[in-house]
């Protein structure tokens, strides 16, 4: 064998070895890209409601990211309240009409006071359909919406809205179903 041969051999191989250092670069690079593009889809695809206003009667809801356009809402109530859900479309919002009357008869036979020492929550499962760059999604949430109530000696009841608290994710199909758990846990005597 040559030295020419030997050179040229070393110069085959030592191609070889750069081509397969590129080629494994590449690959990394791209399952990292990849693999950041799934994590912002997923947190773009995770809606936050958070509260835009909180008058006494209506709370008005918009979406932590601006990427993500509200389509439509229904609210579900707990089973004891004996409420019918409520749907919202494109302007998601909480009204106290929705659930009021039910609310106080509810307190009224848990013999809860007729005022309140900070605010109270009621659960809700909120079942909300958004599109996030385009593309449609569901979420479905536990929240507790926040309230006061005072009793007047002749008017009944004053009920004021506060504001949402994110409680937990829950699957479409078992959302009742723990929407009325966690009344319980809130009300046990009703």
């Amino acid at each position: 064998i040559t030295l020419g041969e030997v050179l040229a051999v070393i110069a085959v191989v030592i191609s070889a070895l750069t081509l397969w250092n590129n080629w494994s670069e590449r690959s990394d690079s791209r399952a990292a890209q990849s693999a950041d593009a799934r994590r912002a889809s997923t947190r773009a695809a995770t809606l936050v409601l958070v509260v835009a206003d909180a008058g006494k009667r209506t709370l008005a809801l918009k979406t932590a990211s601006a990427e993500q356009s509200v389509q439509s809402q229904t609210l579900l109530f707990p089973t004891a309240l004996g409420t019918a859900s409520a749907q919202t479309t494109g302007e998601p919002r909480i009204e106290i009409s929705w659930f009021e009357h039910a609310l106080e008869k509810a307190r009224e036979a848990a013999r809860l006071p007729d005022n309140s020492r900070g605010d109270e929550r009621l659960p809700v499962v909120i079942v909300t359909r958004v599109l996030v760059d385009g593309e449609p999604h569901e979420d479905v949430a536990l929240y507790d919406v926040g309230y006061t109530i005072s009793g007047r000696l002749l008017g009944g009841h004053s009920v004021a809205l506060r504001g949402l608290s994110f409680v937990s994710r829950v699957k479409k199909d078992d959302a009742q179903a723990k929407l009325d758990a966690r009344w319980k846990a809130l009300f046990p005597k009703t």
